[in-house]
């Protein structure tokens, strides 16, 4: 014999049902806002998906939480964003193309890119909900190196990544952009200037 649900289960899972499409509609329209390239704040994403500033502040407790969310599988992997360069086995090419390819997508995002820095000065604890798509970038592009500098001196391929990880990226753009005054373009060719002269550097 069927038994039919009971209102007060259907209740409930109406309500489950109504919080997770509100949910979707705040990372969604978090989503959008983040393309734009534009500052992103909590009430203009609230307003993007009809739903009151306290409503969003419900479901994500600060603005950095919600882009954080937002941006999960908003990047390509390091092997798609390097596809260009796959079939080269040169690092320093390779190094270049990393460096183009992560300051033109915080560019992309450069409004979220932005309050997530600030988000992680004010609060370091949060530094490890950043996306690190710069290190799989690094390790990818370096990924010739592990059988040759890797193996002889993993020391020296190891400060390589850390040397590279402090120029391959977005505190290095808006350095290059808002206190050296370069317009994106010319801050861009000065990281990759840097970045190909330190692997130089290291398989010298």
């Amino acid at each position: 014999m069927q038994t039919s649900e009971s209102p007060a289960a259907r209740g409930a899972d109406g309500r489950a049902n109504q919080k997770q499409r509100t949910r979707t509609a705040i990372l969604q329209a978090a989503g959008e806002l983040m393309r734009t390239g534009r500052e992103v704040t909590m009430p203009e994403v609230a307003q993007a998906a009809l739903v009151s500033e306290a409503t969003a502040y419900r479901y994500f407790p600060d603005l950095a939480t919600l882009l954080q969310e937002a941006m999960v599988g908003q990047w390509p992997t390091p092997a798609q964003a390097l596809a260009p360069v796959a079939d080269s086995g040169d690092p320093v090419e390779r190094v270049a193309a990393a460096t183009r390819y992560l300051l033109r997508t915080v560019l992309t995002y450069q409004g979220a890119t932005r309050a997530m820095i600030a988000a992680t000065i004010t609060r370091p604890a949060a530094t490890s909900a950043r996306p690190a798509l710069r290190v799989g970038l690094i390790d990818h592009a370096l990924a010739p190196l592990d059988d040759t500098l890797g193996a002889t001196d993993p020391a020296a391929l190891a400060q390589l990544k850390n040397d590279l990880a402090v120029v391959i990226s977005a505190e290095a753009l808006f350095t290059l952009t808002d206190l050296c005054g370069l317009d994106p373009e010319a801050a861009i060719a000065s990281a990759v200037h840097t970045a190909t002269t330190l692997t130089r550097a290291a398989l010298r």
